[in-house]
């Protein structure tokens, strides 16, 4: 055999051990970013739920780092159950721009907001028609503002929020 045919094959393994621990591993209590955030209202905030655990095992384990990096790594999105946010909050950003960007897998804004210099420099290259609105626009900015509900942030470093 030659070493091009045993580095596939091992690759083909690694895929279907991965797959494997991702369909045996229970499913686990999510937080969504709604219920981890205060209420805009004065009132006291809820007392908060405790973070959802993973499992102790190494392939609990080994499975939740290939869920947390599945996103970045291969444009899946890790996180499916979480609600989607109105990206076309962000200026700049219109409903097809929306549609790109929920193909490649960006949904929310803490995902814009998350992306390093690299990342949105990938994300930028996928965005066909789109490209180069990422950095022009500041869309990585704005959904930072936007995540954190920061409202007078947004409006004094981009203007009024529509």
């Amino acid at each position: 055999m030659s070493n091009s045919t045993l580095i596939i094959a091992a690759i083909v393994a690694l895929f279907a051990i991965i797959g494997l621990v991702l369909l045996l591993r229970k499913p686990t209590q999510r937080v969504s970013l709604s219920e981890s955030m205060p209420p805009p209202a004065a009132k006291p905030a809820p007392a908060a739920k405790p973070a959802a655990k993973e499992g102790h095992g190494l392939a609990d384990g080994a499975a939740a780092a290939v869920l947390d990096m599945a996103g970045p790594v291969i444009g899946v999105d890790a996180h499916p159950d979480l609600p989607a946010d109105e990206l076309t909050r962000i200026k700049g950003l219109g409903p097809k721009a929306q549609s790109v960007l929920a193909g490649i897998g960006i949904h929310r804004f803490a995902q814009l907001a998350a992306l390093d210099p690299a990342q949105a420099a990938e994300v930028d290259t996928r965005l066909g028609a789109f490209k180069g609105r990422i950095f022009r626009d500041r869309w990585i900015d704005q959904a930072r503002y936007l995540e954190q509900n920061d409202t007078a942030g947004f409006e004094k470093e981009f203007g009024k929020l529509g």
